[in-house]
This record gives structure tokens, C-alpha cells and sequence, in this order.
């Protein structure tokens, strides 16, 4: 505004002064204008910034929570698998112990077949032995 007046006082040589206080009030504007905008820029990057700052530590959070899980499943797969582990070799002490009551039913088998042919042959032996003794009569 102050170069405006010193341009009219001027008169003449003030005309050429006045259009270049013009453009320069223009120039001042345009960049009183881009400066708002480079602050509202400015304004919109910063919250883009933590709203990409809150969503990294929420990813964060999240992957820390996955890393827990994973070493309590890997902890309950460990316990499975000692589980596991005695289970089987419970499995191979019954089996073993089925087959040691197999071999002994077995032997409990052949005593019992023996047993009944030695019986079979004391019943032929006590019929002889009766018959033997039949023949002798003992007096009244």
C-alpha cells in the first residue's frame, strides 16, 4: 500500500514503480497462499504419519502376540509329542507282556494235554490193575 502512494506522488516515473508494487503485492499473495497450502500438505503428511505410526505398532502388537502363541503351541506340540513318546512305549511293554501271556497259555496248553494223556493212562493202568486184582479172591 505505502509503494502505491509513493508511486502516485511520483507521478510518471511512479506508473512503472506502481506496476511492480502490484506484482509483487500478487506475488506476496500467491505465496502467503501456497504457504497455507504447503501447511495444510504439511498438516495432512504429519497425521498420515501417525496414523502410519499407530497401525505399525498395532502390527507390532500383533506379531509379538503371534510370537507368543507360536512358542505356547510349539510348547503343547513338545508335550504331545513326550506323551506320544510313552505312549508307545507303553504299547511295547503290552505287547510284550500279550505275548509273554501267548507262550505261557501255550505251555499251559501242552502241560494240560500232557496231563490229560498221563491221566488217560493211569485210567488204562488202574482198569488192568482192577482186572489183575479180580482174579484174585480173598477169602470171606
Amino acid at each position: 500500500m505505502n509503494a502505491a502512494v509513493e508511486a502516485a506522488r511520483a507521478g510518471e516515473q511512479g506508473r512503472g514503480f506502481a506496476v511492480v508494487a502490484g506484482e509483487v503485492r500478487n506475488l506476496a499473495k500467491r505465496s502467503a497462499e501456497a504457504a497455507k497450502e504447503i501447511n495444510v500438505l504439511i498438516n495432512n503428511s504429519v497425521e498420515r504419519i501417525e496414523s502410519g505410526t499407530r497401525v505399525a505398532r498395532g502390527a507390532g502388537d500383533t506379531m509379538a502376540e503371534l510370537v507368543t502363541n507360536a512358542e505356547r503351541i510349539n510348547g503343547l506340540l513338545a508335550e504331545i509329542s513326550t506323551a506320544a513318546a510313552e505312549q508307545s512305549a507303553g504299547v511295547s511293554s503290552v505287547g510284550a507282556s500279550v505275548q509273554q501271556l501267548d507262550r505261557m497259555t501255550q505251555q499251559n496248553a501242552a502241560l494240560v494235554e500232557e496231563t490229560a494223556a498221563a491221566a488217560s493212562s493211569l485210567k488204562d493202568q488202574a482198569l488192568d490193575l482192577a482186572e489183575e486184582v479180580a482174579a484174585f479172591k480173598l477169602p470171606a
